[in-house]
């Protein structure tokens, strides 16, 4: 077993485990992990630190640790992804019961989870917008999109079980002249049963820095979740990415992208194949260059950024490490008080 770290700009450093093979149990990993940990903060000197949890599994070979602050970013419902683990809401309840705050991902994450902690705060998806909003002015394709005619219909993100693949073949079939580009991996769910037509073209996953050059290329841009458990509470990142970078949007009816996307007239929501066909062909009409829409999308956008997004949770982990710190310091004199009264000091 080893630890690999790597050294990033800003003085991060990225820490990733390497498990050996053979583990065969749960509690087998976790003690590998733990001591994984226990030789990191040894060789690293780490003496005061944060933790930041992504997931409540993590807490498996962390909760023997004493941060100053804790913090859940909770982005999705993992118990509702396919192959989570069935103890992963029990997990979560204990990483409740331990941090100081708790993030979530978008509005309807926070209204589920809001009464599970006194310190939830909502954070949707922000952006950078001068990244993406390269694609309005690239001219000319990747290689592996240059001979794909038009018009092309777009999606980059993961390909799992949150894709609508009932809904990508049936508007596929109706419309041949369409071309539909998928960017992304497919994890989770067999390739086979992907729907395979000829103007469907997959091309794989591409790096963050490639993708204005494909979305500059497309007509509209698409996010083609599925309605289940496992997208009730999905707050899709390349919703603004998309508008960033001047694509008109369709989406299916996920309520974070409805609220607020939805209901300011940004994107078109469309959950059947004859919604879907009317959407594009209107979106089509008006072309990428409606400049009342793009107004509208600049307006929006202006609010968002990583840096805003950062500044205010960088705020309320301030707050909260100096509460911490005023309640232990008022918690040793109380406690050294008890003893003086009692005869103890």
């Amino acid at each position: 077993m080893e630890l690999s770290v790597q050294e990033r700009e800003g003085n991060v450093r990225v820490v990733v485990p390497h498990l050996p093979e053979d583990l065969r149990s749960d509690v087998a990993t976790t003690a590998v992990l733990k001591e994984m940990m226990r030789r990191l903060f040894q060789e690293q000197s780490i003496r005061e630190y944060m933790f930041w949890y992504y997931t409540p599994m993590a807490l498996s070979f962390t909760r023997h640790f004493t941060p100053i602050t804790s913090i859940y970013d909770c982005m999705d419902e993992l118990s509702a992804f396919k192959g989570a683990h069935s103890h992963l809401a029990d997990f979560e309840r204990e990483l409740f019961s331990r941090v100081d705050l708790v993030f979530t991902g978008g509005q309807s994450l926070y209204e589920a989870k809001r009464n599970s902690h006194p310190a939830v705060h909502s954070f949707p998806s922000s952006i950078d917008v001068s990244h993406f909003g390269e694609a309005r002015t690239i001219k000319g394709d990747p290689e592996d999109q240059a001979s794909i005619r038009r018009p092309r219909l777009g999606f980059f993100g993961v390909i799992d079980e949150r894709f609508d693949i009932e809904l990508l073949d049936a508007v596929a079939r109706k419309r041949p002249d369409w071309q539909f580009i998928m960017i992304g991996p497919v994890v989770k769910i067999d390739p086979n049963t992907l729907p395979k037509h000829p103007n469907i073209h997959y091309l794989g996953p591409k790096k963050y820095e490639e993708l204005p050059r494909y979305l500059a290329g497309w007509d509209i841009a698409l996010l083609l979740f599925a309605r289940n458990e496992s997208t009730r509470f999905i707050s899709p990142t390349k919703t603004p990415e998309y508008l960033a970078a001047g694509r008109p949007v369709i989406s299916t009816s996920i309520r974070d992208v409805i609220r607020p996307y939805g209901e300011l007239d940004l994107v078109r929501i469309a959950d059947t194949p004859a919604e879907f066909i009317t959407a594009a062909e209107d979106l089509m009409a008006q072309g990428v260059s409606n400049s009342e829409w793009l107004t509208r999308v600049d307006d929006f956008l202006a609010d968002l950024s990583w840096d805003k997004t950062w500044a205010q949770m960088s705020d309320l982990i301030n707050k909260a490490t100096a509460d911490k710190t005023i309640n232990r310091s008022s918690a040793t004199l109380s406690t050294a008080s008890r003893q003086r009264v009692a005869g103890v000091a």
